[in-house]
C-alpha cells in the first residue's frame, strides 16, 4: 500500500484517512480550507465564532447582504456539515461555496456547526459539540447571556430550524429528539423544523440496493464502527433510529421535517424508511419528502451550481420560508 508516510497503517478507511500505528491520522478528502469573508457573487458575509473555549469548538456564521436587511430579523438556520464523522469542516470550500448559495436564495441567518471529528473524538463527541452550539444559540434569546452580535440583532428565534446533509442530517434528527426532553440548559429555544438531505443512517440488516452489493454494504459497516466504539454496531440507535430502543420519532420537538433523497445514492433507503416511519409515528407535524432522481449522495454539495442543486437548494429556501 502506498502512503503518504512510510510507517505502518493501523486503520485504513477509504476513500476517508489513514490511521498510522503512531496515531498521525491522515486525512485523504476534505481538508481544504476557504476563510470567511464577504462572498462577491452572493453577498453574503461569514465569520468564525468560538462557542467552546475549553476544546476549541468554534462555528462559521453566514448573514445575507447585512447592508439591504437593516437589521431586519431573519429566520435562523443551526447546520450541521457531513463527512461520516470523521471528515470535512466548516471551512471546507465545497459547503462554503453551498451554503453562501443558500443564505442568500433563504434569506436566512445561519449557524454552521465545526463539531469535533473522529477518530480524535470519537462520537458520541460530534452529537455533544451539536448540542453545545443549540444552548449557545438559545442564550442569545432575550435576556440571555450570549454576546454574538448577528444572533442577537438579526436571529428571529420563532424561526429555528436545524439542517444537515449525510452525518449532519443524522445529528440534526438526534438534536431534535433531544430537544424535546425537559433540558434548563437550552431555555426557551424551540425548533420550527428540520431539513435532512441525503441522511446517514444505517444498520446490520440490508434493505432494498443495499442487500445487491455486500461489499459495499461492508464498506458503510465499518465506517460507522469506525467513529462510533459501540458494541451494538449498526444497530446502534445513533445509526439506525428505527430498531428496538431507539428513541420515539413521536418525540421529534418541531413541527415540519423535510427528508431529501437522492435516486443513485445507496443511503436512500434509510432515507425512505426515516420518511415513512415519521408519517406512521405519533409525532403531530407535517413532513414532506423530495426525491432528486439521478444524482448521487450530496450532490448539491459537489456542484452547487448544478441544475439539480438549484432545484433542491430552491426546494429548502421555500422550506424554511414556509414556516
Amino acid at each position: 500500500m502506498e502512503t503518504t508516510y512510510s510507517k505502518p497503517v493501523l486503520h485504513d478507511v477509504p476513500p476517508y484517512l489513514r490511521v498510522y500505528e503512531d496515531g498521525t491520522v491522515e486525512r485523504l478528502v476534505g481538508t481544504e480550507i476557504a476563510p470567511p469573508a464577504l462572498d462577491p457573487k452572493t453577498g453574503v458575509s461569514s465569520k468564525d465564532v468560538v462557542f467552546l473555549p475549553e476544546t476549541g469548538v468554534s462555528a462559521r456564521l453566514y448573514h445575507p447582504d447585512a447592508a439591504a436587511h437593516n437589521h431586519r430579523k431573519l429566520p435562523l438556520v443551526v447546520y450541521f456539515h457531513g463527512g461520516a464523522f470523521c471528515i470535512s469542516s466548516t471551512a471546507d470550500p465545497k459547503y462554503h461555496e453551498m451554503l453562501n448559495i443558500l443564505v442568500k436564495e433563504a434569506q436566512v441567518l445561519l449557524v454552521s456547526v465545526d463539531y469535533r471529528r473522529a477518530p480524535e473524538n470519537p462520537l458520541p463527541a460530534a452529537y455533544d459539540d451539536s448540542w453545545a452550539a443549540l444552548k449557545w444559540v438559545g442564550s442569545h434569546m432575550r435576556n440571555g447571556a450570549g454576546t454574538e452580535i448577528w444572533l442577537r440583532e438579526f436571529a428571529d428565534f420563532n424561526k429555528v430550524f436545524l439542517a444537515g446533509d449525510s452525518a449532519g442530517a443524522n445529528i440534526s434528527h438526534h438534536m431534535a429528539i433531544r430537544a424535546g426532553l425537559p433540558d434548563p440548559e437550552l431555555g426557551e429555544l424551540k425548533i420550527a423544523g428540520i431539513l435532512m438531505i441525503h441522511p446517514y443512517f444505517w444498520g446490520e440488516q440490508p434493505i432494498g440496493v443495499e442487500a445487491e452489493n455486500p461489499v459495499f454494504k461492508a464498506v458503510v459497516d465499518k465506517w460507522w464502527l469506525f467513529v462510533c466504539p459501540s458494541d451494538l454496531g449498526c444497530d446502534d440507535p445513533l445509526i439506525n433510529p428505527f430498531v428496538s430502543g431507539a428513541p420515539s420519532l413521536a418525540g421529534l420537538a418541531c413541527r415540519r421535517i423535510l427528508v431529501c433523497v437522492a435516486g443513485n445514492d445507496v443511503l436512500r433507503e434509510r432515507g425512505r424508511l426515516y420518511y415513512q416511519f415519521v408519517v406512521k409515528s405519533k409525532w403531530e407535524g407535517k413532513a414532506e419528502f423530495v426525491e432528486t432522481e439521478g444524482e448521487d449522495h450530496v450532490f448539491h454539495i459537489m456542484d452547487p451550481t448544478s441544475e439539480n442543486s438549484d432545484r433542491l437548494i430552491k426546494r429548502c429556501a421555500e422550506f424554511i420560508n414556509c414556516a
